[in-house]
């Protein structure tokens, strides 16, 4: 076995940089919900359990300051705010997906060792 350090190269980088964008807790849940279609700010709150509302304005800055997801304010008294996915957010939808499933195949293993 070796001991070598490894050295950043743009695989590891560009990897690092996609899990800075989606890496967040709760950033595949708002993604996955955007992918049924546009959503009011409170919609997305209540479909997604145990988010508070100020992680949920983070997240959505986030995704909106990376191209995932975009943000449209109607003049409304109050204001309705909508989101929807960006052409570069749908294009993650697919690996989310797999993850989706892959975590559907393997939580019960998962919880069995939490459970030991």
């Amino acid at each position: 076995m070796s001991n070598k350090k490894l050295t950043a190269d743009s695989k590891i980088c560009s990897l690092k940089d996609v899990l800075d964008v989606i890496g967040g807790k709760w950033a595949m849940p708002i993604i996955y919900n955007l992918s049924k279609g546009t959503l009011r700010f409170k919609e997305i709150e209540r479909t997604i359990e145990g988010i508070n509302t100020r992680m949920l304005v983070k997240e959505l800055k986030n995704l909106e300051a990376n191209g995932i997801i975009t943000r449209t304010v109607f003049a409304t008294v109050p204001p309705t705010v909508e989101y929807a996915l960006t052409l570069k957010g749908e294009k993650l939808l697919p690996s989310i997906r797999s993850l989706h499933q892959w975590g559907q195949e393997y939580a019960v293993e998962l919880h069995k060792d939490e459970k030991k």
